[in-house]
């Protein structure tokens, strides 16, 4: 099965404008479709940057012709109204030409925090994006929506700029239930780990042929010891499991949750420097999880040009080989 290959627009390590080009270069490179970190804040301090995303995602969408966008993801439930949600999506399909794709997830304690509602546990977070995705849904059908919800009120909502293609919406998972929503609800699965048993739920929920995308970091560099100095400089938080990543609440926790983490412990979970076969190897255990997308994220702000010359020079090629696409 082919598996088309992705650029992440990593919203936490580079400014808007450097984003937008980043962007820019990679339909440029050849690579498939993009998507977009939705962050109030960094991960680490040292990755230095978090603009609104839905900013930079209009600017890419008028900057870009050909790439598809999506948001990787957006959390409807805390700092964003999901009617709010709802007109963003749609006014960027417009924007997009058709090109959008609406990711959603239940969020993270380190972007949700700073509207001051709390952060509930995990089940309630799940219930509250349901309630969520109902709505955005109900909005994108056209006419009014008036709702009283558990969570969510919605009094008299339409969207007056509707795109002709409908915004599809992909749902972020890392277990049982939410691969369950986005079985029943979703138009797409989203999940970073190459779980089999995630797509098998999400099959048996109702998603069965619909795509998942995944998201894999790597760290290139003809320099590998660079490459891993750099990767664990700026993603030593990334092996913690999205269990604890889910619950922290600012950088300074992710900061001291990972000080134990060594660069050989990175460099054993994320490809590093310039090997393809290597970035290969790693991606094929989303193929072999039955992804037909993988995003990759290339570790570094400033090291975007380089990779994007890479990839389109000896990544691209191989990946056509590997997996299609």
């Amino acid at each position: 099965m082919a598996m088309q290959l992705g650029y992440t627009m990593m919203t936490e390590q580079a400014g808007p404008k450097d984003l937008v080009s980043h962007v820019v270069g990679a339909e440029q490179s050849g690579f498939d479709f993009a998507v977009s970190s939705d962050h109030y804040f960094p991960w680490l301090d040292e990755m230095g940057h978090a603009p609104h995303a839905w900013t930079v995602l209009g600017a890419a969408a008028q900057a870009t012709s050909r790439i598809p966008l999506m948001t990787y993801v957006t959390c409807p439930s805390f700092r964003y109204h999901p009617a709010v949600v709802a007109q963003k999506a749609a006014t960027l399909q417009l924007l997009a030409d058709g090109r959008f794709t609406l990711g959603l997830g239940a969020g993270e304690n380190l972007n949700e925090h700073v509207v001051g509602a709390g952060w509930p546990p995990a089940d309630v977070r799940q219930e509250m994006l349901v309630e969520a995705i109902q709505i955005i849904s109900d909005l994108f059908d056209g006419g009014y929506t008036n709702s009283r919800g558990e969570h969510f009120d919605v009094e008299s909502a339409k969207l007056f700029d509707l795109p002709e293609k409908r915004v599809p919406i992909a749902v972020a998972a890392g277990g049982q239930q939410a691969s369950t929503i986005a079985g029943e609800l979703a138009d797409a699965l989203i999940a970073t780990e190459p779980k089999p048993e995630l797509g098998e739920w999400f099959d048996a929920a109702g998603g069965a042929g619909k795509p998942r995308i995944g998201q894999m970091p790597i760290c290139y560099d003809t320099d590998r010891a660079a490459a891993v100095t750099r990767a664990h400089t700026l993603f030593r938080w990334f092996g913690l499991g999205w269990k604890v990543n889910a619950e922290l609440p600012g950088t300074q926790a992710f900061d001291a949750a990972s000080q134990f983490v060594r660069e050989e412990d990175v460099a054993g979970s994320i490809p590093c420097g310039d090997d393809v076969d290597a970035v290969i190897a790693s991606a094929k255990a989303y193929a072999d999880a039955g992804f037909t997308h993988l995003a990759l994220v290339q570790i570094g702000g400033d090291h975007q040009a380089p990779f994007l010359e890479w990839s389109r020079r000896e990544l691209l090629p191989a990946w056509r080989e590997a997996f299609g696409g």
